[in-house]
Order: structure tokens, then C-alpha cells, then sequence
């Protein structure tokens, strides 16, 4: 890259470290650090609630989905509506009502002490996994604009600099610094993301619109199924292999296959069920909206972060389309690498903003990755410290008879924590590095399928809780361990069994439902 590159980056990252600092004498209490005092406005939280939604995951997902595959994925996005309304209306009141700084605490008043830890402790270790695959995503794209390659030590340098340089600032500022971070980091990603889609619309060679067009439809290829026989690749003579036809702007699957994680029954099902889930149970996304000054406030701001991903994702999957418009027509035009992009994709974005971007410009985008990257990391980082905190850390001080009752006292823990939980997301993403390859899922599914490890048992629990009247501290722990257990052998069909049988848009409701019968079978404890 060249110095104005490395400037314009320098003074973006500078500019989220003072942003940080300026808010850190600002925080009077602990409920002022994790939920901001319940004050902030209901169209800041909307926007950075949207930066947590799309993540690296959009960035540098969406684009090797859009080459390898087609926009079924919309399907997802409409899912993620239809899931964020009900929850809104049915869910979010009962949580935001019950006035706790972490929607744990809500399990605490339902089923007692050892349920709310145990329901922690699962958030923790679900977190750790989810937001260490969302830093691997992005490292991903730090790997190959610094390192030119993706190899795993250059991996793994990628990540601890993501790593150390979100931790930093999210220590200061708590979540209302951390607000005002994601939705200036939220804009300037979408803004970034427009900008190189117009690039690479105008680097397709002269191509004219009906060409472009008859590329991808009449003409469009997908990358068949793993299983489905050779490996994909292209051939010297132009042919692709592991590849079938297939129109690349179709955007609904009617089929009943449920290998299939984009049909219409697993996208509007499926993935409304997930979000669901994910809205309810992930602190990480539902302390956003803890935060609004009311619930109906809290409400809209869901909803409206859900209706505000659907163009931002559209605008990355068409790049990919794009892209595969210009490597298809031109495989020769970045020599090997565009040769390897129809075996493996992930990197194909990265790579044209090295090779392709104009200096300055590249700049700008890589500035646009790190807001993506870092925008959902630092909400993890804050999610996990105060559930660590709040549920787990002070009540154990206060047990041990050294309780932490200094408003000062407990800020500087929190930032502690904060710090502690930036280094094991840190580490995990180096886990997850591995673990995706294993899976046999592309960026964008493996980094949802993974949250349904903690997510099927939690939403169990958390909806024997708010609509029945059943469970106990032992059938909460039974539903989270059953859940858990159900999603390990879905996330590693490949590995296990050559194949995927059941895409990644079912493991939730499958776990989730036998999680919510487990735990209802625990009879609640009788008050008189």
C-alpha cells in the first residue's frame, strides 16, 4: 500500500481511540458502562445495532457468496425482519421491563441464581466462538492487504492486531462511547461498500449491460455442493469444474430441500426462528436496545437495524456478482489468483481492493473493512464483560463477603474485564481459523451456524421463561447441555458424515424446540 493508504488508516483507527477517551470520564456507574444510564436515542442505537447485524461477516462474506452462489441470501435478510418484528412485540418489553444490565438477570428473577450463571457462562462460551469467527473473517482481508496472502501465520498476526486495537478503545469508553463508534463506523462501511461496488462496475472491461446481465442469468454458473462430485476449479481451456449451471440473481428457492440453507421455507422460518433466538438470548445484540431511553424506543430500533442491513447486504452480494462477471470474462487479468478464486472465493474481495483500487481510495476501503470488523468485535468485547461482570463476577465477590459497592471500583473492574475478554476473543479467532475449514461452510454460514451452539439451548430457556409457567434451575441446565449437545454434530456434518444433510438455517429451530420441551418438563418450585 502505499503512505496515503497507511495514513488514511492511521487516522481512522487514531480516531476511534479519541473517541473512546473523550467518553470515558463519562461513565458515573456500571449501569452508565454496559447499558448507558437507558438514555441513548433510539436512531443511534438502530445504526450501530446494524453495524452489529452485518459485521465482517457482510464485508468479506458476502461477496464470496455472491461469486460462488447466487441471492437466495436475501431470503436471510427478510428472515431477520419477520424474526426482529416478533420479537419486538412479544419479547423485548419483558426483558427491557425488567430493568437488569443483562437480560441474564431476567433467568436470575425467573429460575434463580445458578439458572442466570448457567445461562452466562453459555453466552460466554457461545460469544467466544461467534465473535472469534467474526475477527477470523476479517483478518482475513488485514492478511492480504498487509501480508499479501492468507497464510495462517499471517492469519494469525492479522488477528491479534484487530484484536489489541478494538480492545483498546472499547476499555474506555463503555457502551456509550461504544455507540457513537459503531454508528460512525456503520456509515462509513456502508459508504465504503457503495463506493466499490461503482469500482468494480466500471472495471468489467467494456462489457455492456445485456452482457453483463446474460452472464448471470442465462449463462450464470454456481458452485455445486461438496459432495456433489469433482472439486471446483478452472480449467486451462475454460471450463469450470465442481460448478453447474445455475441463474446468479435468482432470489427465491421454492424447494423442500433441506440441504438448502436459502429456500424459502428455511429463510423465512429458519432464520426468523434464529433471529429469534439471537434477539432474546445474545447480550450482545440486546444491550443495544437496553440502552434506548424506553422500550417502545428499543423496539423500533431493532426493527429498523433489521430493515437497514437488507440494502447494505445487497450492495456486497452484488459485488460479488460482479466480480464473478469479471473473472469468468477475463480469468487471465490477476494471473494464478484469478485462476484460484473458483476453487476458494474467500479472499476475492481483499484481493481486488489490493490489486484493483486506486491509491487513496484503497485507503478509504480498508477503513471501511476495519469499521466492520471492529464494529461487531468491540460490542462482543462489552457484551461479554458485562454478563461477566454483572452475573458472575460481583455476585462471587459479594458471596465471598468483598463485595465491590464503589461505583468507581466497579468501572475499573468492568474495564478490566473488558480487557481480559478482548484477549480470549482474540485467541478463539485463531481457534476458529482452524475450525472453518473443518466445517465445510462458507464464511457467511459458518459465522451463523456457529451461534447456534449456545443459541438452541438458551431460547429454550428463554421461552419456557417468558410464556409458560414451567421450569427449574435443573431443567434450565438440562435445556442448555441438550442444545448444545444437538448443534456439534449439525455444525460438523461434512467431517463426520462427507455431506451436509441439514443446512445451517434448521440447527436452531431443531435444537431450540427440543431445548424448550426439555426445559418445560421441570416443574417450577412451589411458592407456599
Amino acid at each position: 500500500m502505499a503512505f496515503i493508504d497507511w495514513l488514511i488508516v492511521a487516522l481512522f483507527l487514531s480516531a476511534l481511540v479519541i473517541i473512546g477517551y473523550l467518553f470515558s470520564n463519562k461513565n458515573k456507574n456500571i449501569e452508565d458502562y454496559f447499558v448507558a444510564g437507558r438514555s441513548m436515542p433510539g436512531w443511534l442505537v438502530a445504526i450501530a445495532a446494524t453495524g452489529t447485524t452485518i459485521s465482517a461477516g457482510t464485508f468479506v462474506g458476502s461477496p464470496e457468496l455472491g461469486f460462488n452462489t447466487n441471492l437466495t441470501y436475501v431470503l436471510n435478510l427478510l428472515g431477520s425482519i419477520v424474526g426482529g418484528c416478533l420479537v419486538a412485540a412479544l419479547i423485548l418489553p419483558k426483558l427491557y421491563n425488567a430493568r437488569t444490565i443483562t437480560i441474564y438477570g431476567f433467568i436470575g428473577d425467573r429460575f434463580g441464581e445458578s439458572s442466570k450463571q448457567a445461562n452466562s457462562v453459555m453466552f460466554l462460551i457461545g460469544q467466544l466462538l461467534t465473535s472469534g469467527s467474526r475477527l477470523f473473517i476479517a483478518a482475513i482481508a488485514i492478511s492480504v492487504i498487509a501480508f499479501g496472502s492468507i497464510q495462517f501465520q499471517f492469519m494469525v498476526w492479522s488477528i491479534i492486531i484487530l484484536g489489541v486495537i478494538s480492545t483498546v478503545y472499547t476499555m474506555l469508553g463503555g457502551i456509550k462511547g461504544l455507540l457513537y463508534i459503531d454508528t460512525f463506523q456503520t456509515l462509513l462501511m456502508i459508504f465504503t461498500g457503495v463506493v466499490g461496488l461503482c469500482i468494480v462496475a466500471g472495471d468489467l472491461g467494456g462489457l455492456s449491460f445485456s452482457e453483463v446481465w446474460q452472464t448471470i442469468t442465462s449463462n450464470g454458473m454456481v458452485k455445486a455442493p461438496a459432495a456433489a462430485g469433482a472439486a471446483p476449479g478452472l480449467a486451462a481451456d475454460g471450463t469450470l469444474t465442481g460448478w453447474v449451471p445455475g441463474n446468479k440473481v435468482q432470489m427465491f428457492d421454492f424447494s423442500l430441500d433441506f440441504t438448502k440453507p436459502y429456500t424459502i421455507l428455511g429463510g423465512m422460518i429458519g432464520v426468523a426462528f434464529f433471529k429469534i433466538a439471537q434477539y432474546t438470548t445474545d447480550q450482545e445484540f440486546v444491550q443495544r436496545q437496553l440502552a434506548c431511553k424506553d422500550v417502545r424506543k428499543a423496539g423500533r430500533s431493532l426493527v429498523a437495524s433489521q430493515l437497514l442491513a437488507l440494502p447494505v447486504v445487497v450492495v456486497f452480494l452484488s459485488i460479488g456478482l460482479l466480480l464473478y462477471v469479471k473473472y469468468i470474462h477475463d480469468p487471465a487479468c490477476d494471473g494464478a489468483l484469478s485462476t484460484a478464486f473458483f476453487s476458494d472465493a474467500r479472499d476475492i474481495f481483499p484481493q481486488y481492493i489490493k490489486n484493483h483500487i486506486p491509491t487513496g481510495v484503497r485507503g478509504l476501503m480498508i477503513t471501511g473493512l476495519l469499521a466492520a470488523a471492529l464494529s461487531s468485535f468491540n460490542s462482543a468485547i462489552n457484551s461479554m464483560a458485562s454478563s461477566f461482570v454483572a452475573d458472575l463476577y460481583l455476585p462471587l465477590r459479594a458471596r465471598k463477603g468483598k463485595a465491590v459497592k464503589n461505583d468507581k471500583d466497579q468501572i475499573a473492574s468492568s474495564r478490566w474485564m473488558v480487557g481480559l475478554m478482548g484477549m480470549l476473543l482474540t485467541g478463539f479467532a485463531i481457534v476458529t481459523c482452524v475450525m472453518q475449514q473443518s466445517s465445510g461452510l462458507n464464511l457467511v454460514d459458518f459465522a451463523t451456524g456457529i451461534m447456534c451452539f449456545a443459541y438452541a439451548g438458551m431460547i429454550g430457556v428463554f421461552l419456557t421463561a417468558i410464556f409458560t409457567k414451567r421450569g427449574n434451575s435443573r431443567s434450565v441446565l438440562a435445556a442448555l447441555i441438550t442444545g448444545a449437545l444437538i448443534i456439534i454434530p449439525l455444525m460438523f456434518q461434512k467431517e463426520f458424515f462427507g455431506q451436509t444433510f441439514i443446512a445451517w438455517t434448521w440447527w436452531c429451530p431443531i435444537g431450540g424446540l427440543i431445548a424448550t420441551a426439555v426445559c418445560m418438563l421441570g416443574k417450577p418450585k412451589k411458592l407456599f
